[in-house]
């Protein structure tokens, strides 16, 4: 599969998630099989661009490429100008967020809410892919299948957008006022692949290698994006793109693979973040990995009172140490759905 000039490891995707898809984690999916990766949003707000919050999110350094960003906004120049700023950057493909259902940024008219103004709409994509072309460098787009059930205008932007330049859609199968509830539909992701020419990728419950395929054929889609199943469970990827190529599944991984891939993940969160927002912020990623594990609970919450980032480390590996004294592989376990999170929040 092709992205512009770029040719992708496989059709398996990592949603882009505020908080949650930084550089470290995008790194981990992709050393575990993930195609593609997506970073989390930048806003494209330039008296934001110097905050810590977004210089974190811009930091591409060691990243394997094609480096994606992900750019949210309400106006078209700011949107291209926003464009031009990661460019400077690294990114290597600029993605339009257009799906986020976040009351924060709903409420300020970006995300997923500019699908209520076409023209707006329109009129970003256009800005956005006029900014990029002298660069060579793609543009991308996120968006929902529509504002609210009566409201569903995914397939008229859809060939709008693609008109425009856009050289990707990714559809995630809900509107915005389902937000994460209920189930996805893929009656309109397979609605905007028929309409189009470029790839289209379906997003929303991709939980497992048998329902990564099961949405592929129901959309005819070119390839899925996993978000909240990755969470605590990044080695998904390398499960679904086995399964697509081959109609196996893969056993489940080794505990001491894991416990190295979660020890070098958080050495790399707190060389990011630093030791005080670094220890924090992990509690999130280590309480993912446990959750369904035995004694997981006990020892998520023991976690909430660690405030370094040694004793922090030791107590993850201490854990899976004792894990793996009981059990080579990791429990085969039915998916449960991470905390809803604000995604790609400002």
């Amino acid at each position: 599969m092709h992205i512009g000039p770029y040719t992708l490891a496989n059709n398996v995707f990592v949603a882009p998630m505020a908080g949650v898809t930084d550089r470290p984690f995008r790194q981990l999916c992709r050393a575990f099989g993930a195609g593609y990766a997506v970073s989390e949003m930048v806003t494209s707000r330039r008296d934001l661009w110097n905050s810590l919050k977004t210089s974190r999110r811009a930091n591409h350094e060691g990243e394997p490429g094609p480096v994606a960003v992900q750019i949210a906004g309400t106006d078209a120049q700011m949107m291209a100008e926003a464009a031009q700023y990661n460019i400077d950057r690294g990114a290597q493909i600029i993605d339009i967020n257009m799906g986020c259902p976040a009351k924060k940024v709903c409420n300020k008219w970006a995300g997923s809410a500019l699908m209520q103004d076409e023209p707006l709409a329109v009129a970003i994509a256009s800005a956005v892919v006029q900014a990029c072309l002298p660069h060579g460098v793609p543009v991308t787009l996120k968006m929902r299948t529509g504002w609210a059930a009566s409201h569903r205008n995914a397939v008229a932007l859809a060939r709008a957008f693609e008109q425009a330049g856009v050289q990707m859609l990714t559809v995630h199968g809900r509107t915005r006022e389902q937000g994460y509830k209920g189930e996805a539909e893929y009656d309109t992701i397979a609605a905007v692949k028929a309409a189009v020419r470029i790839p289209v990728v379906a997003n929303g419950d991709v939980d497992s290698p048998r329902k990564a395929r099961e949405v592929l054929r129901a959309t005819g889609a070119d390839a899925v994006m996993v978000g909240r199943a990755a969470q605590g469970r990044p080695w998904i990827f390398r499960e679904i793109a086995h399964f697509l190529a081959t109609g196996t599944e893969l056993a489940p991984p080794l505990v001491e693979e894991v416990r190295r891939a979660l020890a070098a993940h958080l050495q790399d969160h707190y060389a990011l973040y630093g030791e005080f927002t670094g220890v924090r912020s992990a509690r999130k990623h280590i309480g993912w990995y446990v959750r369904s594990l035995p004694e997981g609970e006990a020892f998520r919450a023991q976690m909430n009172a660690i405030e370094d980032s040694f004793t922090q480390l030791s107590a993850v590996e201490r854990f899976f140490d004792a894990l793996a004294a009981r059990t080579d592989r990791m429990p085969a376990v039915v998916p449960v759905a991470a905390e809803e999170y604000e995604e790609n929040d400002a």
